[in-house]
């Protein structure tokens, strides 16, 4: 099966520059199909992406990982994407409760490697059993976010999922999100409201001050140690990705080619 690498999507990010998020995503779907789907945590860029789904028509499931500790408000939220704009949201579960885990294993989340263990179980793991169903996975990641984000390719691989992560909303300014949201009826988590920039595990997740920078309230308790969850690999710690297997006809239409076999 063909190999594709970060290198072969070097120059297809620079052509997809110019396109808007909604272009982005009917490209994605005509290149993807029903292999395509969305990852959502039900924060504020991911409604944004859901009512572009919703607005377009398209037929792309939203994948979301309820870790058995997420707030209501987060989960009112998926339920209103699903009645009111008719989203597929495919809800992913940990193997435990939060109430096994700590039985078993402890309080992890209370140290920088138990955050990661503890994040591994109940966000990454959950992901990882839709491996392989997928050839696209569609993300809401922005590089006004700054961070590691700062400079989040539109186009990246995943080499854990074996798909190629499109984020559709890589060049959408602060400016223009909240313009977004002004000018359309998007379903908002309303934790947004109360504070929090960045909404992940009630245990976890705090508000932020105005003065405080957005992830602030991401594992407050851990310092500045901690402020990914690495469910995203371009938030993971630097490492060269070998690149994924795909079929031949995805990667002809990723590049708008044919292969002749012809000897």
């Amino acid at each position: 099966m063909p190999r594709l690498t970060p290198a072969d999507l070097a120059p297809l990010n620079k052509t997809l520059e110019e396109r808007t998020p909604q272009e982005l995503l009917s490209w994605a779907a005509s290149i993807f199909g029903e292999r395509l789907a969305l990852l959502s945590a039900m924060q504020m860029a991911g409604s944004i992406v859901c009512h572009m789904i919703a607005e377009a028509k398209l037929k792309i499931p939203v994948l979301f990982v309820d870790t058995g500790v997420n707030f209501q408000e987060t989960l009112d939220t998926r339920d209103r994407l699903i009645n009111e704009q008719g989203l597929n949201v495919i809800t992913l579960h940990p193997t435990m409760t939060m109430a096994d885990q700590i039985q078993q294993r402890g309080i992890l989340y209370l140290t920088p490697e138990g955050q990661k263990e503890c994040c591994n179980m109940r966000k990454i793991q959950p992901l990882l059993t839709t491996a392989g169903k997928y050839d696209g996975i569609v993300g809401s990641l922005r590089r006004a976010e700054g961070g590691r984000r700062g400079g989040v390719p539109i186009l990246a691989i995943d080499q854990d999922m074996k798909a190629v992560r499109v984020n559709v909303l890589a060049n959408m300014t602060d400016e223009q999100m909240q313009e977004y949201l002004a000018s359309n009826h998007v379903i908002v988590n309303p934790l947004h409201d109360q504070g929090f920039t960045t909404i992940s595990c009630n245990r976890c997740t705090t508000p932020v001050l105005p003065s405080e920078p957005p992830r602030a309230g991401r594992w407050r308790h851990l310092g500045p140690w901690s402020a990914y969850c690495h469910i995203n690999p371009t938030d993971r710690d630097a490492a060269s990705s070998p690149g994924i297997d795909l079929d031949q006809d995805v990667l002809n239409r990723l590049f708008g080619r044919e292969t002749d076999f012809a000897i």
